[in-house]
């Protein structure tokens, strides 16, 4: 059956014209995360955050959009693009007003966390960000009291056709500890307890009848302009052969090991779902490695788009958004937008990767649920006259 897949993919397209484009399975899409998937969160609690906030402020969003959303690039995100290609409008920010959400809500904030807030005031971790409690179980509440609004009684059922996206949780908190100064060492011994906070989050909504999950790992911090500039070391030995800090990238390749394991064991304890591992880590350090072959220009691998400066164009006190800092002219040449987020062009791959799996999976619950007599048309034995 899986080996047809492609084939009946592009059969079915012939047959049933709104599969060519989108493959309505999905009443909905729910999202958590931070800013690689805050799609304007962030804008509707500016007024309690900083007053100049960079998101908030030109060139971000200036490719698609034209004008600042909230987003963390200079176009859509992943999410923006996953939503498109499933036959969605944009799904809208959850704390906006006047909203209908029995499509789908966005819960991600920019700057969130997997641990709660009283973690890191208990450890001592400070950070301009961390002013407000927008954490993981936060999200989930938020997704909680909006239930009855959206499904009420019928909520098990509504959600076995509703996709449900995490964001890449876990790299603002190793990235807030790190410039509070704690240690990799100390850093590496929370990641236990990030994976099993994402876990523990994942258990909450497989046990209220969620089916379909996305769940991805994190980036490689390591190749991340931002952190090369804030963290740059004398010895060359820190560096690979990409010219990332090795030690930033082994935060995220033990962490996505972890979160690959806690996967693997809910699918055992939840055999009615399915839940697909995503990943950051692989295409963008196959970005850096083979620019050309994504378009990008050589050179710039790990340069950010937008920023004042500098071997990486980052800025600390002057980064993108700020006054002294410029967008390059062609986002779409680069991979890296801001020094940590990225651009569309590199949104827009990655996404398409995560859409093969999902797309591939839409299409087996239409032709379990809803084109079983199609396929059974194509399938069967021609009769003969």
């Amino acid at each position: 059956m899986k080996a047809l897949l492609p084939f009946l993919l592009v059969l079915f397209s012939s047959f049933h014209p709104a599969i060519s484009n989108t493959i309505p399975c999905f009443n909905a899409i729910f999202i958590f995360g931070a800013s690689y998937e805050d799609t304007g969160n962030i804008a509707i609690l500016a007024p309690t955050a900083p007053a100049d906030h960079p998101l908030l402020n030109l060139p971000y969003g200036e490719t698609y959009f034209h004008h600042p959303t909230g987003r963390a690039s200079d176009g859509r995100l992943i999410i923006d693009i996953i939503a498109t290609k499933l036959g969605f409008q944009f799904i809208p920010p959850s704390l906006s007003q006047g909203q209908d959400f029995t499509k789908g809500a966005n819960f991600a904030v920019s700057g969130a966390t997997t641990l709660n807030l009283a973690f890191f005031q208990q450890n001592n971790i400070t950070n301009d960000q961390l002013i407000q409690n927008i954490s993981l179980s936060v999200q989930l509440g938020w997704f909680e009291n909006m239930k009855p609004s959206i499904c009420n009684t019928t909520c098990v059922k509504y959600f076995k056709k509703s996709l449900f996206i995490f964001g890449k949780f876990g790299d603002n908190d190793y990235l807030y500890m790190l410039y509070s100064g704690k240690t990799v060492d100390f850093v590496n011994s929370t990641v236990p307890l990030v994976v099993d906070t994402i876990r523990s989050a994942l258990e909450r909504l497989l046990k209220q009848g969620v089916t379909q999950l996305v769940v991805p790992g994190i980036r490689p911090n390591g190749c991340m302009p931002l952190i090369l500039a804030y963290f740059a070391s004398t010895n060359r030995s820190d560096y690979d052969s990409l010219g990332c800090l090795k030690v930033y990238n082994n935060i995220a390749i033990y962490h996505n090991a972890l979160l690959r394991d806690a996967v693997k064991q809910l699918r055992v304890e939840f055999p009615q779902a399915k839940i697909s591992y995503s990943e950051f880590y692989e295409p963008i350090i196959d970005f850096v490695t083979n620019p050309y072959r994504y378009g990008f220009i050589s050179g710039t691998a790990l340069r950010a788009c937008c920023g004042s400066g500098g071997p990486y164009n980052y800025n600390l006190i002057a980064s993108c958004g700020q006054p002294g800092a410029t967008a390059c002219p062609y986002p779409s040449s680069f991979i890296n937008w801001d020094g940590l987020h990225l651009t569309e062009t590199s949104y827009d791959i990655i996404a398409n990767g995560w859409l093969n799996v999902t797309q591939m999976r839409c299409l087996l619950h239409c032709l379990r649920h809803h084109q079983a007599h199609l396929l059974y048309q194509i399938m069967r034995p021609q009769q003969k006259r």
